[in-house]
């Protein structure tokens, strides 16, 4: 696209871009050449220039060319002073802002260049006609300076790309075609119908009509803008008028919807927009978007834009200083060191591995499924394998036994079914033996057991387990028990000797025996745990009327699940009292599970006594935004742990039995544990309540009591037990090249260890001085003490040399819907900012409660925030250096730049957060593993 300002060159076409600078005198006659119909040059511009060079007149001017293929751009024109000039100024002690010196007479020149080129005035609007107020003051020096910048803003408008601009300034959801535009007015069109009384839509209900219902206030200001270009004051507007305004805010126009964007803030149409308009409308996008913090700071930032576009200070700015900032936002905008894109094409790289038959696709497909899940296909077959064995095999040992003849196939499929409980009952322990566990992960088991999956694992030998005792209880009571009291004497006469005193039992006795009663009471224990267990249960998401509102929830969780404790030794006796199995190896039931119930037993005693040893001292209890607050504890003596870990945590005054799981957000090297945990259950708000309870005190943080900075009287501080430190897949982060921590919301917790990990291994030795770490805010955590980590403890342990970390960059993604969270790891982001001199962490902050940049309603405070961090360095909503994007990541985008940043390198992808988000990144990883040289691996977060 050519500016307006370019015309045709004489001199043959050139490929490279110059800047042509030359003098030349204006003649008097100015006004008399290159007439109107010659329009912006063409044929007469060098007879122009010839005759200003040759005037005798000394009036001089400065005009700048930018020669670009076969155009010229006229780029400003600045007055210039002869030699000759300077002298005879300087000997008449002449001022050069003098009305009557040289400069005046240049400038006077400028203007009458600058009117015959129309092009160089204010473009704007025709009604922001600001021209005269400019002719007014032409002889003051601040004019020609904002002119200039208005000229450069036409260059760089003119060489900004169309559909960079597009992106911006969006009144409706998305960028339309015709079809959609089509489809989305008739939908409007309904909402006129439901809304409208008696044929006219009321303003106030505009913003549900048009789709913005959660910002009828900045709909309602878009209404207004609309109504004033009508040159109407108006409530209430019909359908015609309504299809009307919908023309202009669907308009795909950039000019158009900066138009009205700028007439929403211009509210006495005169053109200009004044610091308090623009503090209007800096509220009015606050509110849309639920910032409040910012509506407090709005007239801050109005200033600050002011500052930026209105240097003169005339107290207004124009429609081309609000385009201005729009477009060159990037500009000012410092990105945290942003990802850069590999010289080699992204759809090359795809168009090279894509297969491009079905049947290509489809092994292609199987391949990955293989190679992502071959760990848990083994495991999961070995274990079906196994089931499959011991039913067949107990199967056909009763096939041919006699009490066969009595009972038929339901008897032996009950005892088959018996065998894989007895077999599930033994490995379901297992998966929740976490010390264990955790000591495996350290070992090469975890190359080929997957670990991270143990809870599944746990779940799906449950599912086996109901499937087992559904079979084995069914067989039993609907099939064989009933064969068995009416079989015929003949054929009981041959298991008589099975029963006491050679007696055929009836129903009633069968089921009130031992085996009838220990049998009914597991089904009915394990009944309870395993429903008490569902997700829809465990999480509050049924509700029942009180009292049985106590059925649902953690509490309700966890102490049905203790029922199986009695269910184990049901489980003893009942297979113990067989009635067709009388050897002590036949009852085989204490064989399978003695093994995993005494290292069971093994590791709740280790906890308990461990929990005593534990006891810890708060330091610090900090409420943050959002249902949140942080504890700072002591590190018991000997508490050694990794980043990514977790622990468990009791407070005998709550509970003296529940335990509940929390990511450690300390480092490994901090001389403290700190937790930082969300109250959305009984056990956190009172836990909450307990810390947090003021008292006259204030120095009180719940029942501790400070007597000093430092000093805590503990006489009178509830008591904490620890449990722990247990695995997690995060603490496996150091054996990949690059890391892709995503956290949603409290789910960053596990990734704030790490990344204080990463940091305190890669500091210099200068930076680790304890003074430094305690300087850091006191509403973070981390004001209190940081680490004590000097840089010989990174650098040896045990008096042995550290080898180097394998881990060399890291990407931190944290997505959360509330503008408050950003504080509860402020301390952890400045730090991050400031020490990572390598570039070795990146951190991206995603607020969804702001609508996407591009949109209108956050258009402001994009500019805004892009303004406050390249003045400040600071985001204006996180309060970091850390920049905060709005809406959603582009998940393919990210994992698509790091691949081409980090080819054949190992990427582990760590997500704690919603199962729906899991989905996505797991699908990613694996697609992406196999369309470049780049591997992901993925790991999700599980308590």
């Amino acid at each position: 696209m050519k500016s307006p300002a370019s015309f045709h060159s004489f001199g043959g076409s050139s490929s490279k871009l110059s800047n042509y600078s030359r003098s030349f005198e204006l003649p008097e006659d100015f006004d008399d050449l290159a007439g109107d119909e010659y329009g912006v040059g063409g044929a007469m511009l060098p007879i122009f220039l010839s005759g200003l060079q040759r005037n005798s007149q000394q009036d001089l001017v400065e005009v700048t060319l930018e020669l670009e293929n076969d155009s010229i751009v006229f780029c400003s024109v600045t007055p210039s002073t002869t030699p000759q000039q300077v002298g005879a100024e300087e000997k008449e002690g002449g001022s050069v802002n003098g009305s009557s010196g040289i400069l005046a007479r240049s400038l006077s020149a400028t203007s009458r260049i600058r009117r015959k080129f129309a092009w160089l005035k204010s473009g704007s609007s025709s009604r922001a006609s600001s021209s005269a107020a400019e002719v007014d003051h032409i002889q003051d020096r601040r004019i020609t300076a904002r002119d200039e910048r208005r000229i450069k803003a036409k260059l760089q408008r003119t060489k900004s790309s169309a559909e960079r601009a597009l992106k911006g300034l969006r009144f409706i959801s998305k960028n339309t075609g015709e079809n959609d535009a089509v489809e989305m007015w008739k939908r409007v069109e309904s909402r006129f119908e439901s809304l409208a009384k008696d044929g006219l839509l009321a303003r106030e209900d505009f913003g549900e009509c048009i789709g913005m219902v959660d910002s009828k206030e900045f709909a309602v200001g878009i209404f207004d803008a609309l109504a004033r270009r009508r040159r109407q004051r108006i409530e209430k507007i019909t359908k015609e008028e309504l299809h009307d305004f919908w023309l202009q805010i669907s308009d795909q126009s950039f000019d158009a919807r900066l138009q009205i964007f700028f007439d929403m803030a211009d509210s006495n149409e005169d053109g200009r927009v004044t610091r308090e308009e623009v503090q209007e409308l800096i509220m009015l996008s606050a509110s849309a978007n639920k910032l409040s913090k910012l509506k407090e700071q709005a007239e801050e930032y109005a200033s600050l834009i002011m500052e930026e576009l209105d240097p003169e200070n005339f107290g207004y700015i124009e429609l081309w200083q609000l385009e201005t900032l729009l477009l060159q936002r990037d500009t000012y905008m410092n990105y945290s060191r942003p990802l850069s894109t590999a010289s080699v094409g992204w759809s090359q790289n795809l168009s090279s591995v894509r297969p491009k038959s079905m049947f290509r696709r489809m092994s292609f497909k199987l391949r990955c499924l293989l190679l992502e899940n071959w760990r848990r296909g083994w495991v999961l077959l070995l274990w079906i394998m196994a089931m499959a064995t011991l039913f067949v095999w107990k199967f056909l040992q009763y096939k041919n036994r006699a009490a066969f003849q009595v009972m038929g196939y339901c008897l032996c499929t009950a005892k088959g079914s018996a065998e894989t409980l007895k077999l599930n009952m033994a490995l379901i322990l297992l998966p929740v033996c976490r010390n264990t566990l955790t000591w495996l992960r350290s070992t090469k088991t975890r190359s080929f057991v997957p670990f991270d999956d143990s809870i599944n694992f746990h779940k799906t030998i449950a599912c086996a387990i109901a499937i087992g005792v559904l079979v084995h209880g069914g067989s039993h009571l609907a099939c064989d028990f009933i064969r068995l009291t009416n079989a015929p004497p003949e054929k009981f006469a041959l298991i008589a000797s099975d029963f006491s005193h050679g007696k055929r039992p009836t129903y009633l006795e069968l089921l009130i025996g031992i085996l009838g009663i220990t049998g009914i009471a597991m089904v009915v224990f394990m009944a309870i745990a395993f429903i008490l267990a569902t997700s829809h249960f465990r999480r509050n998401i049924l509700r029942f009327p009180a009292p049985f509102n106590r059925l649902t929830g953690f509490n309700a969780f966890w102490y049905s699940h203790h029922l199986l404790g009695l269910v184990y030794i049901l489980l003893v006796i009942h297979g113990t009292f067989l009635y067709l199995s009388h050897q002590w190896y036949q009852r085989s039931t204490w064989m399978y599970i003695a093994v995993p119930l005494l290292l069971y037993i093994g590791e709740r005693t280790v906890r308990a006594c461990r929990a005593e040893h534990y006891s810890v001292k708060i330091f610090k209890v900090s409420v943050l935004p959002g249902d949140v607050f942080s504890m700072v504890m002591s590190k018991p003596q000997g508490f050694k742990y990794k980043s990514g870990q977790y622990i468990f945590l009791q407070c005998p005054s709550i509970s003296p039995f529940e335990w509940h799981p929390f990511s450690i957000t300390s480092a490994p090297g901090d001389e403290y544990l700190s937790v930082h945990i969300r109250t959305v259950g009984d056990w956190t708000k009172e836990l909450k309540r307990v810390f947090t309870e003021v008292n006259d005190s204030p120095f009180v943080i719940g029942r501790a009591r400070f007597g000093g900075p430092g000093y805590i009287d503990n006489n009178c501080q509830p008591k904490l037990l620890v449990d722990g430190p247990y695995g997690a897949p995060a603490q496996d982060y150091r054996n990949y090249d690059v890391l892709l921590l995503v956290g949603l919301g409290i789910g960053a917790t596990p990734f704030i260890s790490i990344l204080r990990d990463l940091l305190n291994n890669s500091r210099p030795e200068d930076q680790m001085d304890l003074a430094t770490e305690m300087s850091r805010s006191d509403d973070s955590w981390n004001s209190l003490a940081s680490s004590n980590y000097t840089a010989n403890s990174s650098l040896t342990i045990g008096g042995k040399k550290k080898s180097p970390p394998r881990t060399l960059n890291a990407y931190f993604y944290w997505v959360t819907r509330e503008s408050g969270s950003f504080e509860w790891f402020k301390g952890v982001m400045d730090e991050v900012a400031e020490m990572d001199h390598k570039g070795q962490i990146e951190l991206h902050n995603y607020l969804t409660s702001v609508y996407e940049e591009g949109d209108a309603r956050s258009t402001l405070i994009t500019m805004v925030q892009a303004l406050n961090h390249a003045k400040h360095g600071v985001d204006i909503l996180s309060g970091t250096r850390v920049r905060t994007h709005f809406a959603r990541p582009n998940w393919k985008e990210v994992f698509r730049k790091i691949a081409s940043k980090h080819p054949h390198a190992t990427v582990g992808v760590f997500y704690c957060g919603m199962p729906v988000l899991a989905k996505e990144l797991k699908k990613l990883s694996v697609e992406l593993s196999h369309l470049t040289s780049t591997r992901f691996e993925f790991h999700k977060e599980y308590f």
